[in-house]
């Protein structure tokens, strides 16, 4: 399985991914204006991997003149959906389908680690004004919550994954040599039905290229797991944004 029909797997179930993924906090917004030295108000910003919009439509609130980058079939159509009034071309991170120097910000919401360095950050380059910056962001379940640290445990096991070393509080993102990145982490929760929270998680590339029938092999124990540590229904789901942003 190549890091491109992973990437590309979103495709089949983009309107699970639109409907149940969570979105960022405003408090986002904030630190990426702060870390990248200017405001996002009338700002050009390219959001590469756009997806189903979800960092996009939190850019284009901010008055951000947003040019949304994304390459699968599936997920540009929900972003149309979503979003018809916002600008969409067709490409990926490795060849930027912009002008050189068109663009103040670049911006990557759970995109970057689809790319290969190599291309991505000359592209990033090119299109970028002198003074511009990048901005790279991923939602992260917040291992310190112990129902969600056992539940990470869980999916580990179920993919035959190495348990990970536990995370002190540092940005544990690898990111591309060669730039100066000042880095920010931001918690947030949100309160959703069990079956969102369950659709969330089926929602990621290691359990969309297993297929359906795979997946409920650890999604349906899952559901009565959950089920009794939260009886009334809802899940509060419990996030740390890894930010990082390079001055180009």
């Amino acid at each position: 399985m190549t890091t491109t029909s992973r990437a590309r797997s979103f495709d089949a179930a983009a309107a699970v991914y639109a409907a149940n993924r969570p979105s960022y906090p405003p408090a986002l917004m904030d630190a990426i204006e702060e870390l990248a030295g200017f405001g996002l108000e009338g700002a050009r910003v390219a959001d590469v991997g756009a997806g189903t919009g979800l960092g996009t439509a939190l850019l284009h609130a901010r008055g951000a003149r947003v040019t949304a980058v994304e390459p699968g079939d599936g997920m540009a159509a929900e972003f149309r959906r979503a979003l018809p009034r916002v600008p969409l071309v067709r490409g990926d991170g490795n060849h930027l389908p912009l002008r050189s120097g068109s663009t103040d910000l670049v911006t990557y919401a759970q995109a970057w680690h689809w790319t290969d360095p190599d291309r991505s950050v000359p592209e990033v380059r090119r299109v970028l004004r002198p003074g511009g910056a990048l901005a790279l962001w991923w939602n992260d379940s917040d291992a310190d919550v112990p129902w969600i640290a056992a539940q990470d445990a869980r999916v580990r096991r179920f993919f035959g994954a190495e348990e990970t070393e536990p995370d002190e509080g540092g940005f544990t993102r690898g990111l591309p040599a060669g730039l100066d990145f000042t880095t920010r982490r931001l918690w947030w929760s949100r309160h959703v039905p069990l079956d969102a929270h369950l659709a969330n998680i089926g929602s990621h590339s290691a359990f969309l290229v297993i297929g359906q029938d795979a997946a409920r092999g650890f999604l349906a124990p899952e559901r009565e797991l959950l089920a009794g540590l939260f009886p009334d229904g809802v899940v509060e789901e419990s996030y740390a944004v890894s930010l990082a942003v390079a001055r180009c």
